[in-house]
């Protein structure tokens, strides 16, 4: 990616998360501002005990955590735009599994969730379990697949599907990811989609070998299975080498902006010294 579509990307980026943040920040100031009032009055032990500034910066938390959680697929949508060239969000795909197929995927699924008594539990192998599954023969059963993000390149054809997560994906949401991605990759020729992956926005341990969070761990080998993207690998896949390091520089422009905002209109605080320079790093890539 050259400078003149890395500030392109950048800026697209900026205005997805800017949107978000005027929004968060309108909410928790005057929509739904938080009330010592009120929170005294519902939670007096808390309040006896706890600084009502405490619970101010929960209240803050709770109107940004779920929002942003929605912003990650918008950006992908930016990112694959302006990269593979094409698309959409909520794409659903329809296509044909063999009965037996469809069997396996639940037995393998069934199996990894559930140890057998007495026995170690079952460590996930991407390649092993779809080479297994793909065995399977059957009538044609109709499937629809709901994928987050769908993407073409223009120039190729190739069709991509994406599950798309937060860092830290609660166990429940990984397995249905994964019985979404076997669909995929079991459909009757000719294949709806080239790829599919289980892409997670970052990574807050840094690299992908350093991955540690556990829920996701039953379903995938997070490290090793070739259909798990992680940061960078995730948005240079859908917009080209440099798409994660504009993500990266486009949050570090917009901390500059909010941070200081935050502090003195919700806060009522001017900004800590040692908070003004913290900032996502930018060699955070392989």
């Amino acid at each position: 990616m050259n400078d003149r579509n890395s500030e392109t990307m950048k800026e697209a980026i900026q205005s997805v998360i800017r949107e978000m943040m005027d929004r968060v920040i309108d909410n928790a100031l005057y929509k739904k501002p938080f009330s010592s009032k009120d929170y005294r009055e519902a939670k007096p032990l808390y309040a006896a005990l706890v600084p009502d500034e405490i619970f101010k910066g929960s209240h803050f938390e709770r109107k940004f955590v779920t929002p942003f959680g929605k912003v990650w697929e918008k950006l992908a949508i930016i990112a694959a735009q302006n990269g593979l060239g094409y698309a959409e969000l909520n794409y659903k795909i329809n296509e044909k599994i063999e009965e037996g197929r469809l069997n396996r995927i639940t037995e393998v699924l069934n199996r990894l969730e559930h140890p057998e008594p007495g026995k170690m539990r079952v460590q996930p192998n991407w390649n092993e379990e779809l080479s297994y599954i793909l065995k399977g023969r059957g009538r044609k059963i109709p499937v629809t697949v709901v994928c987050d993000v769908y993407a073409e390149n223009i120039v190729t054809g190739d069709r991509y599907a994406f599950e798309i997560k937060a860092p830290l994906p609660n166990s429940d949401q990984t397995k249905a990811s994964k019985e979404k991605l076997f669909k995929l990759y079991n459909s009757m020729e000719p294949s709806v989609i080239s790829e599919a992956y289980f892409a997670l926005a970052y990574n807050p341990r840094g690299n992908k070998e350093n991955y540690d969070w556990s829920p996701p761990k039953r379903w995938f080998n997070m490290i090793e299975d070739p259909v798990v993207l992680i940061g960078n690998e995730l948005w240079d896949k859908l917009g080209g080498q440099g798409t994660y390091q504009a993500l990266i520089r486009a949050v570090n422009e917009l901390s500059q902006e909010y941070k200081p905002r935050i502090y003195r209109e919700f806060l009522g605080i001017e900004p800590p010294d040692f908070d003004r320079d913290f900032q996502l790093p930018e060699q955070d890539v392989e």
